[in-house]
């Protein structure tokens, strides 16, 4: 690779740090490596500062900062060496929203400047706010590149092929316990959306079902099948099955296929959410049990504690 010009790098937290020294000690740290006189370090440590906004921790070993004020500091550090080329690789992912915030405006005051940032991440909105061109790799090879749209679109449609290839491959069962008599196994397992298609990702609120495939290896009269939803640290949020639900399903012969669909409005909280299923005995115990196989997330505009998103309404009055 040939480059021209002084080269600033934000590529890993801590890299070119020594956690024994000062935020302030560090920041000559970096600026002498990168060529700086301490005079001219002088002159930009109060804008380093201001912008990292760590207060008093400027002068604590690094080794006592979060990722968050490290990395305040690495990028407020590497901006402020006045450098010709910048390059950055996911580091403001740990930052909070006014940060994060404040690098973007940071870096199209650089792009204004005609200084070179090569910028790596795979926050599509800010590639396409920030850049003139777009690379997109795979597997360590260029697969497109040119317009920030047009890479991105090519990204997109990678990934939406990636789950469909994963969704028709039948054995793509990855659940973290697997454990039953094998009377029935379960073959297939699908969150769909209101229109039936498969997704990983639901808005609070909408309708979606949950689908369980499986096939009988030997006789079964009335058999459940059930789901459990848990919070990605394991705990159990919503739990039911045909019994509970009083749906009698019948009797079955070796060869025999069930599909049962468990459609309800998810009225949940944002965050990611695990999904274990089982087909069982009528006595409770299993025939194939699954646990969290597979794993979505709910989004919301609104943001509410807990679990369980109630969509309280709110009536107030005011007196004098």
């Amino acid at each position: 690779m040939v480059t021209r010009g002084r080269i600033a790098a934000l590529l890993e937290l801590g890299a070119g740090f020594n956690p024994e020294f000062t935020g302030r000690e560090n920041v000559f740290l970096n600026g002498e490596i990168m060529g700086l006189t301490r005079a001219e370090i002088e002159r930009a440590m109060p804008s380093i500062e201001a912008f990292a906004e760590i207060g008093e921790f400027i002068a604590r070993p690094v080794k006592e900062y979060s990722s968050g004020m490290y990395v305040r500091l690495a990028f407020s550090t590497a901006i402020h060496v006045d450098p010709e080329i910048l390059i950055v690789d996911e580091a403001l992912a740990v930052g909070d929203a006014v940060f994060a915030n404040r690098c973007v405006r940071k870096f199209e005051e650089l792009r204004e400047r005609k200084i070179t940032v090569l910028f790596v991440s795979h926050d599509l909105g800010l590639v396409k706010q920030l850049s003139d061109r777009a690379i997109l790799l795979l597997n360590g090879r260029i697969e497109a590149q040119g317009k920030p749209a047009d890479a991105i679109n090519r990204y997109i449609g990678l990934v939406l092929e990636k789950q469909q290839a994963r969704q028709e491959k039948q054995q793509r069962f990855e659940a973290s316990y697997r454990h039953g008599d094998g009377r029935s196994e379960i073959l297939g397992v699908d969150l769909l959306n209101a229109e039936g298609d498969p997704v990983e990702t639901v808005n609070g609120g909408d309708e979606i079902t949950v689908r369980v495939h499986c096939r009988f290896f030997e006789p079964a009269c009335d058999p459940m099948v059930g789901i459990l939803i848990r919070t990605r640290i394991g705990m159990e949020v919503y739990g039911t099955n045909t019994r509970i639900e009083k749906i009698h399903l019948g009797s079955y012969q070796a060869g025999d296929d069930l599909e049962v669909d468990f459609r309800f409005a998810c009225w949940l909280t944002p965050q990611p959410y695990t999904l274990t299923v089982a087909t069982q005995n009528a006595d409770g115990s299993s025939h194939d049990w699954l646990d969290d196989v597979l794993a979505f997330e709910v989004v919301d505009t609104r943001i509410a504690s807990g679990v369980a998103n109630l969509q309280a309404r709110i009536a107030w009055r005011a007196s004098r």
